[in-house]
């Protein structure tokens, strides 16, 4: 019989970026994925998309699966001859009962590997600013269960030895045996001063973090209505947190921002508001499609030869124009002697990927700072390629005619509102899953409003809404909404830094 193999891979505390490089290796090859409630579904997406994804979360009160089904599922999948993903969140070995899943596949006789994976013990600590050992505070960490198997539970325990035995203990899964554990660490020599921190939904942009004392932490967490999952953590240590605070103090932390940009432009912005602290939703409203025909830009593309300049304003142009000048035959060598002109520096990275450094790029990135630009630079009788948007403005062709160039204009691409999404804008709007709205096009506003209909206006209401630049906003006038934060500089970096301006100023 052609048995599989069987990984049992820690997937880390919760945020994606914690899973180890081995994990995510495993990830990419798996033909089965079985994952809990605890696994980042984000991590699913690095499965091939022919693998099996099989769901078996288990949260206190609610079992999707029992132990005994999950491990009858490892067996069943691997004797299929099978590559199997075990996703446990956390790490297997550290109450993820993946002890008990690799004696089961020991006993079938099914190959097996463990990839260790960050616990959340110790993620917690770090992302709440808590060093869980220090040399000043205490040398001891013990970690310890608060919700054991049925048949023993947390009274169980030995408390005479750990509650002063260890200088730092840290509860997992002990919420709702809080009232319980706080009695008997006070009752077996705590003193109810004892720094304690919960901490709820540990590395993701949800995390909360309650910091009290042994003696109060109950009243405090029933105040604070402070729900599972959460870790508690318990001694000195904890009264570092003020000084060591990164994660939940980062500027946007906590806000729930809407990305509209299409996907193919997204990774950079989402990236610099989540280094802020943000929680980035990415619902497009907008996607680039190929023009109905490349005869135009294959023709301009076949009298390369002829231009002076070559005009990019978009990232997207630059894929577009190199994916037809691959098509023609031609690479890099075709433009020797072509002035490049790109709209500002994220259209001049995307650029230089293709192994070419723009010549020039204006200082106002829009496209009057590409004419204004070429007034200075340009004369009468030159010709310029600007490859175009379908809707883009007709202002460069027209004013670089004006001063006596040749220009040519070919349909690059097209954009449109996407066939899906509209229903989940607005139920995500409507139940107030959203902070702040970015708008990085004039089209991006527009298509929202066209899928939010007629309860456009309503929706936005007391939202923040954040414009790329001064045209967008003018979009954004024209029906009847008021942009709360505009760049000096029409840039993804430019809007993050606004935006962080914008709430610094608010909670000052």
């Amino acid at each position: 019989m052609n048995r599989g193999y069987v990984y049992l891979v820690g997937a880390g505390p919760g945020d994606p970026g914690l899973i180890t490089v081995k994990g995510l290796e495993c990830l990419r090859r798996a033909q089965v994925v079985i994952y809990d409630y605890l696994a980042n579904p984000e991590l699913l997406a690095e499965a091939p998309p022919a693998a099996e994804r099989i769901y078996v979360g288990k949260k206190k009160g609610r079992h999707h699966s029992s132990q005994d089904r999950i491990n009858a599922l490892l067996v069943e999948k691997a004797l299929e001859g099978r590559t199997v993903v075990r996703l446990k969140g956390g790490d297997p070995y550290i109450f993820g009962r993946g002890g008990e899943e690799a004696l089961c596949l020991r006993e079938r006789d099914i190959p097996f590997e463990v990839v260790p994976g960050v616990t959340s013990g110790i993620a917690a600590g770090a992302y709440a600013g808590i060093p869980l050992t220090h040399r000043d505070f205490t040398t001891t960490l013990g970690m310890i269960t608060g919700h054991e198997s049925p048949d023993k539970g947390v009274s169980h325990l030995d408390w005479e030895k750990f509650a002063t035995g260890m200088g730092t203990l840290v509860f997992y899964m002990g919420l709702s045996n809080l009232p319980l554990i706080a009695e008997k660490l006070r009752l077996h020599g705590r003193s109810p001063d004892t720094p304690v921190a919960v901490v709820r939904w540990a590395t993701l942009p949800s995390q909360q973090t309650l910091v009290s004392t042994l003696g109060k932490v109950v009243e405090d967490v029933v105040a604070s209505n402070i729900k599972p999952p959460a870790l508690i953590i318990v001694g000195e240590v904890v009264r570092l947190r003020e000084r060591l605070r990164w994660f939940d103090n980062r500027p946007l932390f906590g806000k729930r921002v809407l990305n509209t940009r299409p996907p193919t432009g997204s990774a950079a912005f989402r990236a610099l508001l989540e280094s802020r602290g943000a929680q980035v939703i990415s619902i497009p409203t907008i996607e680039t499609v190929p023009p109905p025909s490349w005869q135009e830009l294959d023709e301009a593309i076949g009298r390369l030869g002829e231009m002076d300049y070559l005009i990019l304003t978009s990232a997207t142009a630059v894929n577009y124009f190199f994916e037809r000048l691959e098509a023609a035959g031609k690479d890099v060598r075709a433009l020797c002697g072509v002035r490049i002109v790109v709209v500002g520096p994220k259209t001049g990275e995307s650029l230089s990927a293709q192994g070419i450094r723009p010549d020039m790029i204006p200082e106002d990135y829009r496209a009057e700072g590409v004419v204004e630009l070429l007034r200075r630079q340009a004369r009468a009788g030159e010709k310029a390629l600007y490859p175009r948007a379908e809707l883009a403005r007709d202002l460069i062709p027209k004013e670089l005619r004006a001063l006596g160039m040749e220009v040519t204009a070919p349909l690059c691409y097209r954009t449109r509102m996407p066939e899906a999404g509209a229903q989940q804008l607005r139920s995500l709007l409507a139940e107030g899953g959203i902070d702040i709205v970015t708008f990085t096009s004039s089209s991006t506003l527009e298509n929202l409003m066209e899928m939010l209909g007629e309860e456009a206006r309503r929706l936005l209401e007391g939202l923040c809404l954040c414009s790329i630049g001064p045209l967008t906003t003018q979009t954004a006038h024209r029906h009847g909404l008021a942009i709360d934060v505009e760049p000096d500089k029409s840039t993804l970096e430019a809007m993050s830094d606004a935006l962080v301006a914008h709430f610094s100023r608010s909670s000052s």
